[in-house]
Formats: C-alpha cells, sequence, structure tokens
C-alpha cells in the first residue's frame, strides 16, 4: 500500500512570517506519521511538505515561478533554492527525532522541467527507496527549465508526475483548511467529495491563498488533484487540515478527515 502525504506550506510554518517553521507542530505531525507505521507495517510513504514563508518569500521577491535570465535572477533562483533546502532539513530533523528513515530527494537535483513540466527524472532511486523500508521525502522546489532557465514545481505538481510512475492509492494533503470550502472565504460549507463533474459548481468558489503562494493556492491543488485522479486507476486525493489532532494518522489508515477527490 503506498500513499502520498503532503504537509502544506501553510501547515508547517507561519506563512505571513518570513522563514518561521511551527516546530511544535512538525514534531506532533512526526508523531502521528509514526504511529500509523506501527499500526500498519505494510504502509509505504512518499512524503513531501511545502516551503510556505521559506521559499515562497524568496520566490515572490525574484519572480523564480516565471522563468530564470541574467545574473540577478539566477542569484534568485539559488536563494529559493537554499530557503527551500533549509524548511526541508528541518522537517527532516522532525521525522527522524520519531525514528522514522526519511532521506531526502531533492527535485532540484534529478528533475528537468519544458515550460513549468517535468520533462525528465530519473526516479530510480525514490523507488529503491521505497524498495527498502525508507520514507523519500520531496518538497518544493526550484528547477532547472529548457525553455524558461529556471522555474519552481509546486509539491503538487511533483506528487503529480510521480503517481504516474508510482501508482499510489490515496495522495493526502494536509494544510490549514478542513477540506475545500463551497464559499471560500465565508467558510461556513465545506465540500465532501469533488469530481471533474461537481467541480464545475463550486470552481467559482474554491479560492486561493489567504498567504503569499506562488504555485496557485486551494483551486491549484483541486484542479491538479482532479487531473491525476482521472489519469491512475482506483486513485483517491483528500485535502484536510493537518492542525486537526490525530487526522495525518487517520488518514493514513484509511480515513476521510476532509474532502475527498476522485474520478467521476
Amino acid at each position: 500500500m503506498l500513499y502520498f502525504l503532503k504537509l502544506g506550506g501553510s501547515l508547517i510554518t507561519q506563512k505571513a512570517r518570513a522563514y518561521t517553521a511551527r516546530r511544535k507542530t512538525l514534531a506532533r505531525l512526526a508523531a502521528e506519521v509514526a504511529a500509523a507505521q506501527r499500526e500498519n507495517p505494510e504502509l509505504q510513504l512518499v512524503l513531501g511538505h511545502g516551503s510556505g514563508s521559506f521559499g515562497h518569500v524568496a520566490a515572490q521577491k525574484h519572480g523564480t515561478r516565471h522563468g530564470v535570465q541574467g545574473a540577478a535572477q539566477w542569484a534568485g533562483f539559488t536563494e529559493v533554492w537554499r530557503q527551500a533546502r533549509a524548511l526541508d532539513q528541518i522537517v527532516l530533523d522532525a521525522f527522524q527525532q520519531t525514528g522514522l528513515p526519511v532521506m531526502a530527494f531533492p527535485a532540484s537535483a534529478a528533475c528537468i522541467a519544458n515550460q513549468g513540466k517535468v520533462e525528465q527524472w530519473h526516479i530510480t532511486p525514490i523507488r529503491r527507496a521505497l524498495q527498502s523500508g525508507l520514507i523519500p521525502v520531496i518538497y518544493g522546489d526550484v528547477i532547472f527549465d529548457t525553455q524558461m532557465g529556471g522555474t519552481i514545481l509546486s509539491t503538487e505538481e511533483l506528487f503529480m508526475h510521480l503517481a504516474r510512475e508510482l501508482a499510489p492509492q490515496r495522495i493526502l494533503l494536509a494544510g490549514n483548511e478542513p477540506g475545500v470550502w463551497a464559499d471560500y472565504p465565508q467558510r461556513q460549507r465545506l465540500v465532501q467529495t469533488l469530481t471533474h463533474q461537481t467541480y464545475q459548481h463550486y470552481s467559482q468558489n474554491v479560492g486561493g491563498s489567504w498567504a503569499v503562494d506562488v504555485t496557485g493556492g486551494m483551486a491549484k491543488k483541486v484542479e491538479s488533484m482532479l487531473r491525476i485522479c482521472a489519469e491512475v486507476p482506483g486513485l483517491q486525493a483528500l485535502i484536510f487540515s493537518g492542525n486537526q489532532e490525530q487526522a495525518v494518522y487517520r488518514a493514513l489508515l484509511g480515513e476521510s478527515p476532509g474532502t475527498i477527490i476522485f474520478k467521476d
């Protein structure tokens, strides 16, 4: 059984405060993942996380998502890389404290994009890590791009490519929101399930992100999950709040404390 779990940048950082990790939250989330793996030793996991107030702040400053040309923008490219990597180390440290065998596989070192989409990614090391009982960790990262010079790919975009190759059963996106709101920003009505057909009804009200997010916010997440669920047979995605204690644990054990996305 293979699940992908993303810890959103807004969940693990103070997204409105630059370069500030929520370390107590990370420690709790790592403990929940460890407990789920003890409960179900057959569970394989690819862990991803957003960049939150680390990578997104630097990325907005330099416009890295939209292409990289010239010395100043390449200096910005390395700043975004450095900040995203700094947060990744904080995440790794939190998970290693629980004894989980996490290992980082930064896409910037192995992936090439073309017009902001993955063109090449040698993922055999990730496959071998899973076969060896390890937990590969990826994150939103700077990527060299054959047309744009450089760009940024979000964790969801990287998950989509990996899902086509690895065919997980579930993609779990843990953020601040308890699911997809039918009436964002009022936040009065949660959507229980979403498919391509039902999304047409809600798409005008899903919304983006209240803090800095250069990769698209909630609407982008929902649309990317709808696409990949249509491509990978049997795949379900779940958008839920990781702020609710035990929600990540429950989701890893098959429960659905949020909005479920699946093919019509």
